[in-house]
Order: C-alpha cells, then sequence, then structure tokens
C-alpha cells in the first residue's frame, strides 16, 4: 500500500504546495481536487488544485513531472458531485465533468478518478437503480475505451438537513454494490473504500473487504465519532450530523488494526490516502497540517 493524502483538506494551497508539503511529511502519494472553479455547496467540496479548464498537454505534464520529482505520485483525480441530481442542468454538468477528468487521467497516466455514483434523495433505491442505468453506462464505456479506473467512494452523503432522507450518493451499502456491478460489470468500474462511512450505517468496515477484493481501487482512512448521548435525544432515523462527527484516524471508532489486518489478507497493494475533515483540527492552516501529520504517524504503525 501507499499511505497518501486527500489534497481537499488544504484550499489555500497551490498544486506545488500541496505536492511540497506531502513530500515534507513522507507521504507516497496525492489524491488530486479537481472541482470546477465556483461556489462550492459543501464542506471540502469545490476544491481545485488541478483545473480542467484549458487544461493542455503541456499542463498536464507539469503536474505530473512536478510530483514525480518530488517522489510523490498522483494516486487520482478526485471530483465527488451528483450525477443522478434531480436536478437535470446540474447532473449533466456533473456527468460532464466527470468524463473530462477521465480523459486527462487518461493522458496523465493516472488511470484512476475518485467520485460519487450520486442519487436522488427523493427515489427510492429500485427508482435509483433506473436512473443509473441511463446515466452510468457510457461513463464507464469511456474509462474503459481511456484505459482508467472509476473509483466510486461508498459515503451515503446523507448528514444535513437539505440532503435529507435519501442522500446523494447511492453506492453506500455492499448490498447496493452487487446491484451496480451486476448492471456494470466492467473491470474498469470499483471503490474508493471508506470503513468510517460503514461504522456510520452501523455495518462491519472489514467483511466486505474480503468479497470486493477485485473491485477496491483506492482506499480512503478517515474515522468516525458518533455520540450516543446525541442518539439517545435524536434516534439514527434523524440525520447523522446531529449525532456524529468525522474525526482524524484512531480519535474514533474505526478498528484501523483489524481494517489494515484486512487489506493484507486481500493483498491490496494499491493507494490509501488520509482524508482530514476533523473540525477540532481545522481553523487555520497549523492546526490542519497538525492534524494532517498526526494522522500520517498514527496510520505508519500499520503500513
Amino acid at each position: 500500500m501507499k499511505l497518501g493524502l486527500v489534497s481537499a483538506i488544504l484550499p489555500d494551497l497551490t498544486f506545488e504546495e500541496v505536492v511540497d508539503y506531502a513530500a515534507s511529511v513522507g507521504f507516497e502519494c496525492i489524491e488530486v481536487c479537481c472541482w470546477p472553479k465556483g461556489k462550492a455547496l459543501r464542506r471540502y467540496a469545490g476544491i481545485t488544485h488541478i483545473d480542467l479548464e484549458g487544461l493542455d498537454s503541456q499542463k498536464m505534464a507539469y503536474y505530473k513531472d512536478y510530483a514525480k520529482k518530488r517522489g510523490v505520485g498522483i494516486s487520482s483525480l478526485g471530483y465527488y458531485p451528483n450525477p443522478l441530481d434531480p436536478d437535470k442542468e446540474a447532473a449533466a454538468a456533473a456527468a460532464d465533468h466527470i468524463k473530462k477528468l477521465i480523459g486527462v487521467s487518461s493522458e496523465m497516466g493516472i488511470g484512476m478518478i475518485t467520485t460519487f455514483i450520486g442519487r436522488d434523495k427523493n427515489k427510492t433505491v429500485e427508482e435509483n437503480l433506473e436512473l443509473f442505468k441511463k446515466i452510468w453506462p457510457p461513463i464507464v464505456k469511456l474509462a474503459e475505451e481511456k484505459k482508467v479506473k472509476i473509483a466510486i467512494e461508498n459515503c451515503p452523503m446523507l448528514f444535513t438537513e437539505n440532503e435529507w432522507p435519501g442522500g446523494s450518493n447511492l453506492a453506500c451499502t455492499p448490498a447496493i454494490w452487487r446491484q451496480i456491478f451486476s448492471i456494470i460489470p466492467s473491470r474498469n468500474f470499483g471503490l474508493n473504500y471508506d470503513p468510517s462511512h460503514l461504522y456510520l450505517i452501523g455495518a462491519g468496515a472489514t467483511k466486505p473487504l474480503y468479497e470486493f477484493k477485485n473491485r477496491i481501487f483506492h482506499v480512503h482512512f478517515k474515522d468516525i465519532k458518533i455520540y450516543q448521548e446525541k442518539l439517545d435525544e435524536y434516534g439514527r432515523f434523524s440525520y447523522p450530523s446531529l449525532w456524529h462527527s468525522p474525526k482524524l484516524p484512531g480519535l474514533g471508532s474505526v478498528d484501523f488494526s483489524a481494517f489494515c489486518s484486512a487489506l493484507y489478507d486481500i493483498r491490496y497493494k494499491g493507494p490509501a490516502c488520509i482524508e482530514i475533515e476533523d473540525k477540532a483540527f481545522e481553523g487555520n492552516l497549523a492546526l490542519v497540517k497538525r492534524g494532517i501529520e498526526q494522522s500520517y504517524h498514527y496510520m505508519r504503525n500499520f503500513m
């Protein structure tokens, strides 16, 4: 495995500054955020460390060479929108940018993008699967043609009131993974596996690794804390931002020893990127870096 960092937590740094910092800490790779420039709709979104607008072959080569010279690989180009958004214009824009990302990932020789399936929060799983059948086959076909893997993060995206009741990402449970992989059996279509999201929904984080080992292309290391006293107040059927909080690895309830042990069991050799969303380590750049470096040293215990 290669220990990496998701660049979203460093929104005000340039690509070069992110790479330089990652190299100084000891990271082997970074997942580079590539949102279209504009207003972010949520926290940790709208981050642009590589801007696809006007990106040419010379600039692509520059980014790749800059990272390579500092010993840092680019694990993936990341963009997490909602291609099944009930707003058709927003859904189309998301799908179009994903397709552009596939082309850039191919030309840069990265061969991976990380993203969401998307979801219409007001429709059932079955109705969303029908939307999936319409939207995703041409995207995956393009990825096959470009020899790029699509790694879908398993985040339910139903944290806040405006994402309730269904969330905005369909691919959040093993039962749904089986269905989407049955509909699109392509070997270029798999998972960006985050154990914290399984813990959030009350599911085991390690067992699915064995069943879906051939579909795990990318891994996120993020922890989570669930506050029982808040669950006592609101219950699990309320939206999770009322009773949970993302944490640095080791400061929540995910068993990273067991999780990494299972990754070794399945012979996973891909990127595993720390994703920082802990509000206790925000407020200024020094505090963010403290959280990143603490997470790095903690995860090195298992890698």
